[in-house]
């Protein structure tokens, strides 16, 4: 999972070529943690995106452009447009989660 550290690494990235995915996070976010372990097995799974890890506390101002208040989060782009989301605050399965994914194909 690419992380940057600037605002605008993330927008750039994600304004990109190709296929991201975008994962709001942050290390305090108990719901976070829940999800973190099946995140290789879901990028390995989902190899046609890059997933690139945001830290919604170091990244405010990306969540907020976003629209994202809840975590975790993703939000999908490809070739620079946004192609879906599954933003709230709820707790996402690795199933949940790789529905979605399979649902923007």
């Amino acid at each position: 999972m690419k992380e940057f550290k600037s605002d605008a690494e993330i927008l750039d990235a994600a304004k990109g070529p190709g296929k991201q995915m975008l994962f709001f996070t942050a290390g305090w976010c108990p719901d976070c943690a829940f999800i973190k372990p099946a995140m290789p097995e879901i990028e390995q799974d989902f190899a046609d995106y890059t997933f690139i890890k945001v830290d919604r506390d170091d990244n405010i101002k990306v969540a907020q452009e976003m629209g994202v208040m809840g975590i975790p989060s993703f939000i999908a782009f490809e070739d620079g447009k946004e192609i879906g989301r599954f933003v709230n605050k709820d707790r996402k399965t690795k199933q949940q989660v790789e529905d979605f994914i399979s649902s923007l194909a």
